[in-house]
């Protein structure tokens, strides 16, 4: 099965499923002598891990990272670095129902037609239980990129949202809630909504929005490797994402060009900020800032329709443990994928010129 490396310098091949043993991958392209925080780097994944609060899937999973090569005395050793996140709370039987059937929107059908077998057990390979193993390497990258600053939040519920741009909030306070909010008020009125959806057997989408600060000029690839474009399959890449959108995105395509151009300062950065921080597919310096869209996720605690492997219709009802809306637990998840692509083109762009 191919797709399952990402980067081309600072690289990630994953392994696992949500109901195997274990989840694991080798990073490669890693520069020798940089002094790891490991505390940091489960710290990150805490922050993804299921069973942290009242609005996300109750699977308990301490998700302790292991790691096998490529670290000596704290240090990176410029050699791959091998980990592994063991498997603790599987209840595979909470899926036997499935087996034979697929659930409407989820990959049961087109992972059965594509590879002729699935493992049914909580999605296998689909399931986002393997973005555990992006946070490990995006955490590793956060620290190979250090002064370069990811920030990432929940700006939308459904159709609750955030109307004030990431300048006007105070983006210290995202950790201060479950929802990963930075608006107070906001994060209680979907803390609400997400538990009355859950109550209901339903869920629903959101949007997670993301800053990246400090960013050097020059990083990106053109003419197929630009840096939006990267970043936009990274996020693209992660379970349930329906949209990407960086800078003034699709309300630019409103705007005229006299109101869009980002006008310069004499020291090369600009007055406003249109452009999300890229133009031409390369960094400029000013920040990079975008929204990831997500949908509601496809297993439904409730009655449904749907057909079974020989195309009969049947009704099923959902069971085990489900996230009522994934963006709480995405907010890690997008700013790790957000740090993999900076950290692979601060490698490529050591080789742009003499």
């Amino acid at each position: 099965m191919a797709g399952n490396s990402f980067g081309k310098l600072f690289t990630l091949t994953s392994y696992g499923e949500s109901h195997g043993p274990a989840l694991g991958g080798v990073i490669d392209g890693c520069p020798a002598g940089i002094a790891l925080d490991l505390e940091a780097i489960q710290q990150e994944l805490d922050r993804r891990k299921p069973g942290q609060s009242s609005i996300v899937t109750q699977r308990k999973e301490p998700d302790t990272v292991k790691f096998h090569s490529g670290i000596f005395e704290g240090k990176t050793t410029g050699m791959s670095i091998g980990f592994v996140i063991e498997n603790t709370n599987q209840k595979s039987h909470d899926y036997t129902h499935i087996k034979d059937s697929y659930r409407p929107s989820h990959a049961d059908y087109v992972y059965d037609k594509k590879y002729g077998f699935r493992d049914y057990r909580g999605g296998g390979r689909s399931s986002a239980r393997e973005t555990a193993c992006r946070v490990v390497a995006g955490a590793i990258a956060k620290q190979m990129i250090k002064g370069v600053e990811i920030k990432a939040y929940v700006s939308g519920v459904g159709t609750l949202k955030i109307d004030k741009p990431y300048t006007e909030l105070d983006l210290t306070q995202i950790e201060s809630n479950i929802v990963r909010c930075p608006d107070a008020d906001m994060a209680a009125k979907m803390e609400t909504y997400i538990k009355e959806v859950r109550g209901k057997g339903d869920t629903v989408g959101g949007i997670v929005s993301c800053v990246i600060k400090n960013v050097p000029v020059g990083l990106g690839e053109p003419v197929f490797d630009k840096l939006h474009a990267e970043l936009g399959k990274a996020m693209l890449s992660i379970n349930a994402v329906k949209g990407f959108e960086y800078g003034s995105g699709f309300e630019g395509s409103t705007m005229f060009g006299s109101q869009h151009n980002d006008a310069f300062n004499n020291d090369g950065t600009t007055k406003t900020n249109y452009s999300g921080g890229i133009q031409g597919g390369i960094s400029n310096g000013m920040d990079i800032y975008f929204n990831v869209a997500f949908k509601p996720v496809a297993t439904l605690i409730q009655k449904y329709q749907t057909i079974d492997k020989e195309g009969n219709s049947v009704e099923m009802q959902g069971k085990g443990r489900h996230d009522p809306c994934v963006v709480p637990r995405a907010v890690p998840i997008v700013e790790a994928m957000a740090a993999l692509v900076i950290a692979d083109f601060w490698l490529q762009n050591k080789v742009a010129h003499l």
